[in-house]
């Protein structure tokens, strides 16, 4: 088994080493010592790992399948604690679950935790979440049922409370430059004139004065103390504090904020090339140590600053991303009614190569931003940004007249007329309001709604990722409104506990939790049967003849799947102009053209070419 090891070293040693040392100014003591923490991390990994290893290094396409469905959820919130998880599985086996995103679950200080992604210990559970060996637990039990763990790794900062912060602050040697620490505000100051603020309004500014005067770099939250990657002590750590998570089972490594991680005076510290050269170290560390482990990209931003991060061909980086940018574009074309910039967006998606993965999903844990292609939208339609975001936020707020989505704005800055959005799928679609008005006709319009934005995701290429609650419906929690700790985040909103009291209603298709849940269900056992939905196959838009109707067409070999998703509040008329009969696959309806078909308002057809 060593013989293993030494050859997946020498298949990347030569790049590895030019990399390093070109990245570390030829620092050969510390690259020696990278790869001797390689070895050991390789000689900590458990037999079931190394087996599992092997069996995806044979199909490296593994986690391509169209079989494949994801499921993110706290652990806290769905289950109580890891232990409730593992109880649990039977249900997220029902929900046809086989890729398992735990959102933040590391040691991270009570209310200074920025919803634990201010870690404090990377190989530490929360205490009331359970312990590392509950985790590594429930790692195996998933390996048994064939379902993927994933688990963020902040790579950007640490916690001000973790032991190297505290000695760095108690002027230790060695920890000080494991950040970035000042002594006046001279050099603060000129990083901030190019280093745009993450949180304006509740967090501004880039650097953070401690109570003896020192200055510390703090790009999210003041808590949260930014890494110095130009340390290889750093990245040498970091990345072996990654390798003992996935040495515990962890199949998928969300690299959280992976645009942020090196920085540079006289840049805006995002997107550097040295942010290619340390994902490209981690891609070959995981293929020598765990080359069945994933990395996965979290990359906020457009597309021509995203798909970067894939890498090339012969030099891979992540192995898939998020894709963000489509998220926030569904959401808007659902207030507008009008599918144009969505279809400018899917053309770009759509032109990518094939190899390129993305997450794709409605809803998660985090708010909304509006991230759109202002520029397009401007030369086009003479959109204004501010004002646009205005009424984005106000529909979904249901300020706007005739809005029924209730969600609530994160972040707001009046000066600047922007603000996030946060709010579950199921209250942004308007099953809120229909529940509180007892609207019959409302609450049938809102289902038909959330399950035609989940046959949207489910219609991309890539993972379809569900956000727990999202298969049951389940409403804003606004009772965070009374928690001391949480009320100034209105995230929470979206966050709030699984209940399990309306999961037990999923089998009554009289219920919105039986209509959603079935109907959902349905919608992934056919994206798994159907070929057309494969990673590999062609994806193209086409002309749907109205502006409210979105068509993409997906073709493997001889198979072609029309997908029409009609984003208007009215019925409308689209098709494709193609020849033939086709066979509508939820629920069966034939036509024979589909030039023109009625759409109920949002709703959708998967026309299946007879």
């Amino acid at each position: 088994m060593k013989e293993l090891f030494e050859q997946r070293l020498a298949r990347h040693f030569d790049e590895l080493k030019w990399l390093y040392c070109e990245l570390y100014h030829n620092d050969t003591d510390a690259f020696d010592y990278f790869v001797g923490m390689l070895r050991r991390c390789w000689e900590q990994r458990k037999t079931a790992l190394r087996t599992q290893d092997k069996r995806r290094e044979a199909d490296p396409g593994w986690y391509r399948h169209r079989e494949l469905l994801g499921m993110m959820l706290y652990v806290g919130a769905f289950a109580g604690n890891l232990q409730g998880v593992r109880k649990r599985l039977p249900y997220l086996k029902e929900c046809g679950v086989n890729y398992l995103h735990l959102l933040p679950l590391l040691q991270s200080p009570r209310g200074r935790s920025d919803g634990g992604y201010a870690v404090s210990d990377f190989r530490t559970v929360q205490p009331a979440l359970g312990t590392m060996a509950d985790l590594e637990q429930l790692a195996d039990d998933c390996r048994k049922d064939k379902i993927s763990i994933c688990l963020d790794f902040v790579m950007n900062h640490t916690s001000e409370d973790h032991d190297w912060a505290k000695r760095a602050r108690a002027g230790e040697a060695g920890y000080r430059e494991r950040y970035f620490f000042y002594d006046s505000w001279e050099l603060p100051r000129e990083f901030e004139k190019t280093i745009p603020q993450v949180f304006p309004t509740t967090a501004p500014g880039s650097f953070t004065q401690l109570e003896n005067g020192q200055i510390v770099m703090t790009n999210f939250y003041p808590y949260q103390w930014d890494l110095n990657y130009a340390n290889p002590v750093v990245f040498n750590d970091m990345t072996e504090n990654l390798l003992y998570l996935a040495n515990r089972g962890v199949d998928v490594i969300r690299l959280d904020a992976i645009p942020y991680i090196w920085k540079q005076l006289g840049t805006s510290c995002r997107n550097l090339p040295q942010v290619h050269t340390l994902a490209r170290m981690l891609r070959m560390a995981c293929e020598i140590v765990c080359p069945s482990v994933l990395l996965l990209g979290e990359v906020v931003m457009e597309p021509s600053k995203v798909a970067p991060y894939f890498g090339t061909a012969e030099k891979p980086e992540c192995h898939m991303l998020y894709n963000v940018t489509t998220m926030a574009t569904t959401w808007h074309t659902l207030a507008t009614g009008d599918v144009s910039l969505l279809k400018q967006q899917m053309e770009i998606v759509c032109a990518l190569p094939r190899d390129f993965l993305f997450l794709n999903y409605l809803r998660c844990h985090d708010d909304i931003g509006w991230g759109l292609d202002y520029p397009w939208l401007n030369r086009y339609f003479g959109t204004d940004e501010v004002a646009h975001k205005r009424y984005l936020n106000d529909w979904f707020t249901g300020r706007w007249q005739n809005s029924d989505s209730r969600g609530e704005l994160y972040n707001d800055d009046p000066r600047l007329g922007d603000a996030r959005l946060c709010g579950t799928t199921a209250s942004l679609c308007g099953m809120e309001a229909a529940d509180y008005e007892q609207d019959p006709f409302k609450l049938e319009r809102a289902i038909a709604c959330d399950l035609m934005l989940h046959a949207w995701m489910l219609s991309q290429s890539g993972i379809p990722v569900i956000y727990s609650g999202d298969e049951v419906g389940q409403l804003n929690d606004w009772g965070y409104l009374q928690d001391q700790e949480k009320r100034e985040d209105s995230r929470y909103i979206h966050r709030g506990n699984f209940q399990w009291e309306l999961a037990q209603l999923r089998t009554d298709s009289t219920t919105r939790q039986g209509k959603l849940f079935q109907g959902l269900r349905r919608m992934e056992e056919l994206r798994a049967k159907e070929p057309c939905f494969d990673a590999q196959a062609e994806v193209w838009v086409e002309d749907s003849g109205s502006c409210h109707v979105l068509a993409l067409c997906r073709r493997m070999e001889q198979r072609e799947l029309v997908c029409l998703f009609n984003f208007g509040a009215e019925f409308v008329q689209a098709g494709v102009n193609r020849q033939g009969s086709y066979t509508e696959l939820m629920y069966g309806n034939r036509y024979e053209q589909i030039q023109q078909i009625e759409l109920y308002p949002c709703s959708f057809a998967w026309l299946l070419r007879d």
